[in-house]
């Protein structure tokens, strides 16, 4: 994605951070036509370690019926996008009137490696992490509505892991004008969730 240096973020905690809270990911791939293929879908992030380094891998699922799980067997690798908070930006945040309109927002972008989940095991430790992730509570009853009624339902999804092999993350809020900060600051906290959640932001970049 485009980059410009004065946005990027080169704290894997920030991109964890965004990742976790806005987990409704959009997974692109090509389909057989060459043509992008698109899925939006939450994702669970694990952190896990190689080398003595963390290692980002996502897991998540998609309905049978959904060929995108053949165009990722099928290339191996794809893209991930997450998109956090993002707000207007009035031009009126700065004193002088030669200004001109502008988008606030944070997002993450994730080249990754594709693996298809084929054990039983694999499958419910991914369908747990997600529950665990959206609502602990149905844990239980999932748990508790029998291997056959499970077997079945597992058997209408397709599981993958995505091993992150390349990440870029991307804070936009106008961090390059100090001079706009205050009033950009006072604008979003008298905004909505979206523009508050990015006041925090400028907090954690010290704005």
């Amino acid at each position: 994605m485009y980059l410009p240096i004065q946005f990027k973020s080169n704290d894997l905690a920030d991109a964890v951070e965004l990742m976790r809270k806005h987990s409704f990911a959009t997974l692109i791939c090509n389909d057989d036509d060459g043509q992008p293929f698109v899925s939006y879908l939450p994702l669970h992030l694990d952190l896990r370690r190689r080398d003595d380094q963390p290692l980002p891998v996502l897991l998540g699922h998609v309905a049978r019926a959904n060929p995108h799980w053949k165009y990722l067997a099928n290339r191996g690798t794809a893209l991930v996008s997450f998109l956090g908070p993002h707000a207007y930006m009035s031009p009126t945040v700065y004193t002088d009137t030669m200004r001109v309109p502008s988008w606030n927002y944070v997002s993450v972008q994730c080249q990754v490696q594709v693996r298809l989940l084929t054990e039983r095991a694999e499958m419910e430790q991914m369908l747990a992490k997600l529950i665990e992730d959206n609502e602990p509570a149905y844990l239980a009853q999932w748990r508790s509505l029998g291997d056959e009624y499970q077997a079945r339902m597992m058997g209408m999804i397709v599981g993958f892991e995505l091993e992150v092999t390349g990440l870029q993350c991307k804070l936009k809020l106008n961090q390059h004008r100090p001079e706009s900060h205050a009033a950009l600051r006072r604008a979003y906290a008298d905004g909505g969730e979206a523009q508050r959640e990015l006041v925090g932001w400028m907090d954690r970049l010290k704005m």
